[in-house]
């Protein structure tokens, strides 16, 4: 009984302080996300790549103070599911939950999408089309054999990614240097064109480039691990964007001046797939153009490593959800909640995820597969923005100025900022999210007869196996 009670009674250490905080955050991220988006952001834009990662970064900063204070009302919580749910009411959590439960399912997709055109850049005598079967069996097989990255080697792929970027971005500084002269470094053409600039433009892009912050909201999930959460949460979430706009803002600042003809990687292109190809890679005709092959193999070897890094972690995080809703009774338990003996892992839906990855990627192109993890994304992130309003404003006992500045604007300004983002995607993704979110509501209101019965139970977080 008294070894019961002692483990019982064992709790999470509060040893993280606010830089941990914000390490892990930058770590969950990557130093290099916005490289990818690149060329299809500046295309879009039309040469204002830049502006969109700031223009998100706001959004962003905004949401992660909605984040920060739902996680301080809800310590043990961490999701935009269990926000929602407990801030408005939990039918809207499960709208918000299967939301991101579309994310879980698109980024194993992006991952193989994105990992194949870096391998075929890198060693185009082998075709495109291979490497998408080759990283769909990659990926899958690192979750049927349970291999997990240590955070060593986390924290080793981030130093090495950034020790890239900073080669990267000091090379893009002497070859704009040795053109224009030291002047040339400070212009106000990446931010705004005149001759190009179109707000429409800008918002259709900004609803891509935002996928640069993706992942801020992990941080929310180490509550209970956080020295001062209170404080720690908030501050580390906003700073964690922060720190993230401005370093890719720099990144993507100095592409565009390296490379100053956005137009010029589509040039002459009529094929659609052959466009594509162009914008998928121009980060890396960039990097060619002011480190040569070097430069241009390493920013593709690190590109690479991350990507696969997040491709086996979002097919397990999606095979994972899975194995929850089966093992709750959800969806069919004697597939979806089995466990392999050997392993512990839940082989069928890794088998399950595979497949739909390898569909994805012959179905899909990046941008598309991009804009749809965004559809999910902005979708939950309006719901903890409307979340926060109702708990610390509409809750409140009594109404002031001083409560409308800091328990309304903050949050009501980044559901503006979300919403406005989330209505420049495409129609196509529309299409796409839209059904995704109609099925979800259908399953919710067959699980609870017409909405009369309380809601499915789904743990949308990533607990472990």
């Amino acid at each position: 009984m008294q070894d019961q009670k002692n483990t019982s009674e064992v709790k999470l250490l509060r040893v993280l302080s606010l830089r941990d905080l914000v390490i892990y955050g930058i770590i969950l991220i990557q130093p290099v996300a916005a490289l990818p988006l690149f060329g299809h952001a500046n295309n879009i834009s039309k040469g204002h790549a830049v502006t969109t990662i700031l223009i998100a970064m706001v959004a962003m900063i905004l949401t992660a103070v909605s984040y920060g204070r739902m996680a301080n009302r809800y310590p043990l919580a961490g999701s935009a599911y269990t926000y929602v749910g407990k801030g408005i009411h939990p039918y809207l959590g499960f709208v918000a939950g299967w939301s991101m439960f579309m994310d879980y399912m698109f980024i194993p997709i992006l991952c193989v999408i994105f990992t194949s055109i870096t391998a075929n850049h890198m060693l185009p005598f082998i075709p495109f089309h291979f490497w998408i079967f080759f990283f769909v069996a990659v990926f899958t097989l690192i979750n049927l054999k349970g291999i997990r990255m240590a955070s060593k080697a986390n924290w080793f792929l981030m130093v090495v990614m950034s020790v890239v970027v900073f080669y990267f971005m000091a090379a893009a500084i002497r070859y704009i240097v040795i053109q224009n002269g030291f002047e040339s470094l400070f212009s106000i053409r990446p931010f705004y064109n005149p001759e190009s600039f179109s707000l429409g433009s800008v918002g259709s892009a900004t609803a891509l480039a935002a996928l640069t912050y993706i992942g801020f909201d992990g941080i929310t999930t180490l509550s209970e691990e956080v020295k001062n959460p209170r404080r720690n949460i908030l501050i580390g979430a906003v700073l964690t964007c922060l720190i993230t706009g401005i370093w890719s803002g720099a990144q993507i600042y100095l592409a565009q001046l390296s490379w100053p003809d956005w137009a010029s990687f589509t040039q002459g292109l009529t094929d659609e797939a052959a466009r594509n190809n162009a914008l998928d890679t121009a980060i890396m005709s960039v990097a060619s153009r002011v480190g040569g092959s070097l430069l241009d193999g390493s920013l593709s070897f690190i590109l690479l490593l991350g990507s696969i890094g997040s491709g086996a972690a979002g097919q397990l995080g999606a095979s994972r959800l899975l194995y929850g809703m089966g093992r709750d009774g959800v969806i069919p338990k004697k597939i979806f909640g089995h466990l392999d003996g050997k392993h512990s892992s839940p082989n069928y839906n890794v088998l399950i995820v595979g497949s739909l990855a390898l569909l994805g990627a012959f179905l899909l192109t990046f941008e598309e597969a991009a804009m749809l993890i965004n559809f999910g994304a902005f979708f939950a992130f309006m719901g903890v923005n409307i979340a926060s309003i109702r708990e610390y404003f509409f809750k409140a006992e009594g109404k002031s100025i001083k409560g409308f500045l800091l328990d309304f604007l903050p949050a009501g300004v980044g559901f503006v900022f979300c919403l406005v983002i989330w209505l420049n995607l495409p129609l196509k993704t529309f299409i796409i999210g839209g059904s995704w979110m109609m099925a979800g509501i259908i399953y919710l209101a067959l699980r609870t007869k017409g909405f009369l019965k309380s809601t499915v139970l789904i743990d949308f977080s990533q607990n472990e196996l």
